[in-house]
């Protein structure tokens, strides 16, 4: 389905190896790779994170002595609002949960056991991205119901910044470009635009950030997700070699839409 990326985890794979899948981030990943940072990288990633208005701080609607606080959205549509996501613990376990029921199969045995680690895992490669990324490189964004924000997360995505060289010779004249990946809608929020509103809500941070290119992958037999990434405007310019199918794995589509800067 158009609303989960097609990717399963049938088994338990190390966290290592599992992070790289879920994110199916190119050749080049844009989170820091070095040393651990420094104080002074700390503190420069607050101060650019709070010039985003994007701090713990900032929180999202809620409702105090029967006062509700208006939500900044990045888009709006089919009674669902996105925005990034909060940078705090509980928002970030509730988004390993969604890309978790989005992405485990389910095994014979044990099968809550392993969904658990699974869960564990998504939600140790959110912390680490949020840690170490730049605020204008990596964002969360998440979509909840506009009318009552108390209700669960109804659907998440992934936006990176990259530059991988495979990647920008598709893409004229451009540098960089936004990366979608891990799109997870809950299973009973599907069927109700939740991809839709979540992909446009992935342009606006493009024309945002200043990117004229938004790029994502498809498996090439999951039709309904290809029909969804059309409808958006996303065309196919590149296949995976017919010798990936041979070792097992499925095909990819590398699909781009060209989106206009502010």
């Amino acid at each position: 389905m158009a609303a989960a990326v097609s990717l399963k985890a049938s088994q338990y794979v190390p966290f290592h190896l599992r992070f790289s899948l879920l994110c199916q981030t190119s050749k080049e990943p844009s989170q820091w790779t070095g040393p651990a940072r420094s104080r002074s990288w700390n503190r420069l990633l607050l101060k650019k994170r709070a010039r985003m208005g994007i701090v713990k701080e900032r929180r999202r609607a809620r409702v105090s002595d029967g006062n509700s606080v208006v939500t900044e959205y990045l888009v709006q549509g089919f009674g669902w609002g996105v925005r990034r996501m909060l940078e705090d613990v509980d928002e970030m376990r509730k988004v390993a949960d969604v890309q978790a029921e989005a992405f485990h199969s389910p095994v014979a045995i044990f099968n809550d056991f392993f969904l658990e680690i699974f869960r564990a895992d998504v939600f140790s490669a959110v912390l680490y991205r949020i840690r170490n990324s730049l605020p204008d490189r990596y964002a969360c964004l998440v979509a909840e119901s506009i009318e009552d924000v108390a209700v669960e997360l109804a659907g998440v995505v992934d936006c990176t910044v990259q530059r991988d060289e495979d990647v920008l010779r598709h893409l004229q004249g451009a540098e960089e470009y936004l990366y979608v990946s891990g799109i997870a809608v809950r299973t009973r929020f599907r069927r109700r635009k939740v991809a839709t509103v979540l992909l446009r809500a992935c342009d606006a941070l493009s024309r945002l950030w200043g990117h004229r290119h938004v790029v994502l992958r498809a498996y090439e037999d999951d039709f309904a997700a290809r029909g969804l990434y059309s409808q958006e405007g996303y065309v196919v310019v590149s296949r995976d070699p017919f010798w990936v199918s041979w070792l097992g794995r499925k095909r990819r589509l590398l699909m781009i839409k060209l989106t206009h800067s502010l």
